[in-house]
């Protein structure tokens, strides 16, 4: 099971002080965080894609790349790619590039995002949010595995004997999630290629949560793709963490409140028992996110929001040694025990470069021409 953090690259004043940082400073802190991520034994590094102030990560591949010459492990992602706003095109050239840079460390989340200017701002219409989704994924789709694409829909001009380059790493696209906190459709579009379905559930009641993975799940396997179980699944969470529970909720507190989006809403109290907010001690975080597989079943990445609210760096680096040493062993300990066999970790794509060369030589096997070969050999 892969475990990281993700980041939506707020500029966020700090309550406490009255201070905000720059953006060049907030841009190098998601650098060093990213850092931190790997050498805590993080797994993943997710950065959101945003084009609205107070957010900072407008081009992800750029601040992907900059953390790839940085790291040897750590599997960089995106926590949103705009698959409706950005060109499909671009997508399939710009994330085979850091794919060929990082040795295949990435994978991509693809989301509609959460806000609505953003669609005329790149000349979309927000009303076919949807339908931009579903056409410009299996435009993506097919520009990473046909060499030359003949292409028409209705929201971008005709491709004719199109080649997108570089071409992906192995000749295996980058693994991608499908990220949604609300639509159906979504989650069918993930079951139906059989990619991953992630739920960014910070702010969603187990309820919901639970009814948007089984609709994925039945649908994985209505597909073909295995059984429900087998289904590749990752999960959103929020930890603030001290050694003990009343220092975590105190010094969190004011961040809570001020917070975007959430800030000036529901108490502290109230948040954490509606969705999976974890503010208190490493234990706490332990037993809170071991819930998470009674609730949704065994799933493949989690990750975790850690430097929102105006946090300062110091205060995250600290989150992250916490979680690193302390939490993240024990989840990896507790998910793998009674994990069936059968249920697949993330995949990589060394795993995927596996699968993909195991194809195709079955599929060599199978050909007129190896059985004819066969014939005389014996």
């Amino acid at each position: 099971m892969q475990f990281g953090v993700f980041t939506v690259g707020d500029v966020t004043e700090n309550p406490t002080t009255g201070t905000t940082v720059s953006e060049a400073e907030r841009i190098k802190a998601m650098v060093t965080i990213a850092l931190k991520a790997e050498e805590v034994g993080l797994d993943v590094f997710a950065t959101g894609e945003h084009h609205n102030p107070p957010f900072v990560p407008s081009s992800p591949t750029t601040l992907l790349g900059f953390v790839a010459a940085r790291t040897s492990k750590l599997v960089l992602s995106t926590s949103t790619t705009l698959i409706t706003t950005n060109d499909p095109v671009k997508i399939a050239e710009d994330y085979a590039m850091l794919q060929h840079l990082a040795d295949g460390r990435v994978d991509l989340m693809m989301g509609r995002g959460n806000t609505g200017p953003v669609y005329p701002w790149f000349g979309q219409d927000i009303r076919n949010g949807i339908q931009l989704a579903i056409e410009n994924y299996a435009l993506l789709r097919r520009l990473w595995r046909e060499d030359v694409v003949d292409w028409e829909g209705k929201f971008r001009t005709p491709l004719q004997g199109f080649t997108s380059t570089p071409r992906p790493l192995d000749g295996v696209p980058p693994f991608v999630w499908h990220g949604s906190i609300r639509s159906p459709e979504i989650a069918e579009q993930a079951a139906y290629y059989g990619d991953g379905f992630f739920h960014n559930n910070i702010f969603w009641p187990v309820e919901h949560t639970q009814r948007m993975i089984d609709l994925y799940r039945r649908r994985f396997e209505h597909y073909g793709h295995g059984s429900a179980d087998q289904a590749i699944v990752g999960l959103g969470g929020q930890v603030f963490l001290r050694k003990n529970s009343q220092d975590a909720v105190r010094e969190f507190r004011p961040y809570f409140d001020n917070a975007p989006v959430y800030g000036h809403g529901p108490s502290l109290e109230d948040f954490s028992r509606e969705t999976p907010l974890t503010v208190g001690s490493p234990q706490e975080v332990i037993e809170r996110t071991l819930t998470f597989r009674e609730k949704f079943g065994d799933y493949q990445r989690q990750l975790f929001l850690m430097d929102h609210a105006g946090l300062p760096l110091k205060t995250v680096l600290e989150q992250l040694d916490l979680l690193g040493e302390e939490v993240v062993p024990v989840l990896r300990k507790e998910f793998a025990a009674n994990r069936p066999a059968h249920v697949p970790d993330a995949p990589t794509h060394a795993s995927l470069k596996t699968a993909a060369e195991r194809a195709h030589a079955l599929e060599s096997l199978s050909t007129p021409e190896s059985v004819a070969v066969d014939g005389i050999n014996q």
